[in-house]
């Protein structure tokens, strides 16, 4: 056999295995989704609406949404993209980080005083 039909099998193989395994780490993201797709949880569609989990007809494929007290909205079940779960907060780290002139929050760089330009005169000879 030719060594670049050899490599281009190979090549095709490697494309094949990393095919299948994408395919095959997509199928357990989805599934624990829809593990944590449960009534009362923190949902975020596709469209970037964040609200609270109703209800899902899995027949219909229709989830309705909380998104404020007695507003609802129903939406496609395949648009609903993630569940958002608390994430902790380290108060000492975000105090060490100001601490030591890093990012502070509720800050801007407006509010900072602002130092006009010195202006001189030119005189002309």
């Amino acid at each position: 056999m030719d060594p670049l039909t050899i490599v281009m099998l190979g090549v095709l193989a490697l494309l094949i295995f990393f095919m299948f395994r994408n395919s095959r780490k997509r199928k357990q993201e989805l599934e624990n989704l829809q593990q944590k797709m449960v009534p009362g949880a923190e949902v975020m569609t596709n469209f970037g609406l964040f609200g609270t989990l109703v209800s899902i007809d899995d027949d219909a494929n229709v989830a309705v949404i909380e998104t404020s007290p007695g507003s609802t909205v129903r939406v496609h079940r395949q648009t609903l993209a993630r569940v958002i779960e608390d994430e902790v907060v380290d108060d000492e780290a975000s105090d060490e980080m100001a601490a030591e002139g890093g990012p502070v929050l509720n800050e801007s760089s407006l509010d900072a005083p602002v130092e006009k330009p010195k202006r001189t005169k030119k005189t002309e000879s």
